[in-house]
């Protein structure tokens, strides 16, 4: 009988995947206490120690703390987005007023209903300096979309005039500062009157841009 070849397999699992496996229980530990406990209880130390990982595990998928962070504030920016994108997707093109209600009631409720999805986006995104970069190519990255989409929804593609981008800068700053303060408890008013009031100033804001470069392309 010919000898058995080792396989790279230990309970079932390959040395692959068992590398993926510690890398998301890292970014896992990592999300909850940098969401929950903040930068101050988020170390490589505190990450391993409630990983339950050696740290030569933490190193053999990241070369220090800002990378594991980095990737965390990806993963969470990146699945936001996403579920964002596709509710604007399914919104009802002949009205603007519900197509913003709900792209906009996506985005409130999915880092709200996670508390901690909103404290790593915007606000222990502020702690470190190689994340908040990260943060405003990510608020950058969302205003050059919402830029394009409100262009495509009003029929306006081909339009370079720049006011759909300063509109669109403004709204995502504005709308970011916004959640902060109610996260904070310093707006009073309750979830659902802040989508609505966001969702109106979105349209007015968007209508207003789109009203501007159309004057401008006319020379009116």
């Amino acid at each position: 009988m010919a000898p058995l070849k080792p396989t790279g397999r230990y309970g079932g699992s390959s040395a692959e995947e068992r590398l993926v496996e510690r890398r998301d229980r890292l970014m896992a530990t990592a999300l909850e206490l940098l969401g929950t406990e903040g930068w101050s209880g988020t170390t490589v130390r505190s990450v391993c120690a409630h990983a339950k990982l050696n740290p030569r595990y933490f190193y053999e998928s990241f070369a220090d703390l800002d990378a594991l962070v980095v990737a965390v504030f990806d993963a969470v920016s990146l699945d936001v987005t996403r579920t964002v994108l596709s509710a604007a997707a399914a919104a009802p093109r002949d009205d603007p007023q519900g197509a913003a209600r709900l792209a906009i009631g996506t985005l409130v409720r999915a880092v709200t209903d996670d508390p901690r999805l909103a404290r790593v986006l915007f606000v222990e995104a502020l702690g470190n300096e190689v994340l908040a970069r990260r943060r405003l190519d990510g608020m950058r990255d969302l205003w050059r979309i919402l830029a394009t989409f409100a262009r495509g929804y009003y029929g306006r593609e081909d339009d370079e005039d720049p006011i759909a981008d300063v509109a669109a800068a403004l709204l995502v700053g504005g709308s970011t500062e916004l959640l902060i303060a109610w996260l904070d408890g310093r707006l009073g008013i309750d979830r659902e009157q802040l989508i609505e009031d966001l969702a109106e100033l979105f349209v007015i804001t968007g209508e207003g841009a789109i009203a501007i470069g159309r004057r401008r392309a006319t020379g009116a």
